[in-house]
């Protein structure tokens, strides 16, 4: 690794060291957690390549491994905030540092490899990876503020943003990779195939992004549909009617064509899109 890396990899450096600090402190709390071993482990590698100077190493895999070790402990700090269902004392706050640690490997990797797209240094599934996991937490906590009726009456336009922020990036995950054009000479033999990649469903994970954003959407337009805010406010929030009726209707036609009898169910969200539409 060049000099002038060095240099600017000082503070992924010590940004690693201070990870290892963390994750030795949850391990205290669940040792035998797997996800905080598998960080622990590729802390240690990560370290090693710093004590040796880490010249043999890409960046890119540094920053790759990096993003995993995120991926590894937050996902340790999001169930504890699931099992506790979502203190109304500390989740904010909580909620708003784990989508910080979860950004900050797409910001390193801009700021390190400025001459490059970050998803060609972080890889298309770890950026997919940081934007599901940001939208999901986001949509785990506003199911939970959901049921919670008199705070969302104090609280509206707190739940209106997470929707919102958690809407974003779960749309960003589906763009990440760039729907296949059947037209751009791509020869694919199954059909379904093709129709999936043409729609940009790539997995599973995929589908499940597109029920959490329409149910998003539905909460927005039911909250929204009694708020009593300006037009003016209103205009610079998402499109949430058009989005979910889009999007839903992409994930009964899936789910009802190629998908039947694979398990997904298009109950919920058949009943979403007759409000929404």
């Amino acid at each position: 690794m060049a000099d002038d890396y060095r240099r600017q990899g000082f503070e992924l450096e010590r940004r690693i060291f201070d990870l290892d600090v963390k994750c030795s402190s949850l391990k205290a709390e669940k040792p035998d957690d797997d996800y905080l071993q598998n960080a622990a482990s590729i802390l240690d590698k990560l370290k090693s390549y710093f004590r040796q100077g880490g010249e043999s190493v890409p960046l890119y895999k540094i920053l790759q491994d990096y993003t995993q070790v995120i991926l590894d402990i937050t996902f340790f700090e999001e169930n504890k905030l699931v099992d506790l269902e979502f203190p109304e004392e500390c989740s904010p706050g909580k909620i708003q540092q784990l989508l910080q640690d979860l950004t900050e490997p797409e910001v390193l990797a801009g700021r390190l490899a400025p001459g490059q797209e970050v998803q060609s240094v972080l890889g298309l599934e770890l950026l997919e990876c940081l934007y599901w996991r940001r939208g999901a937490l986001l949509y785990m906590y506003c199911h939970t503020l959901h049921q919670r009726k008199q705070w969302i009456k104090k609280n509206k336009e707190t739940f209106l943003k997470c929707i919102q922020e958690g809407v974003r990036y779960l749309m960003r995950m589906l763009q990440v990779r760039n729907s296949v054009k059947l037209s751009d000479g791509v020869v694919l033999h199954d059909t379904t195939t093709a129709n999936f990649l043409s729609e940009g469903i790539f997995s599973d994970t995929h589908l499940l992004t597109m029920m959490y954003i329409g149910e998003m959407c539905f909460w927005a337009v039911k909250y929204e549909d009694c708020s009593a805010d300006s037009m003016e406010r209103k205009e610079d929030r998402l499109q949430f009617r058009d989005i979910g009726t889009q999007i839903l209707n992409k994930y009964v036609t899936a789910c009802e064509g190629p998908l039947q009898g694979q398990g997904w169910n298009t109950e919920n969200a058949k009943e979403i899109l007759s409000i929404l539409q």
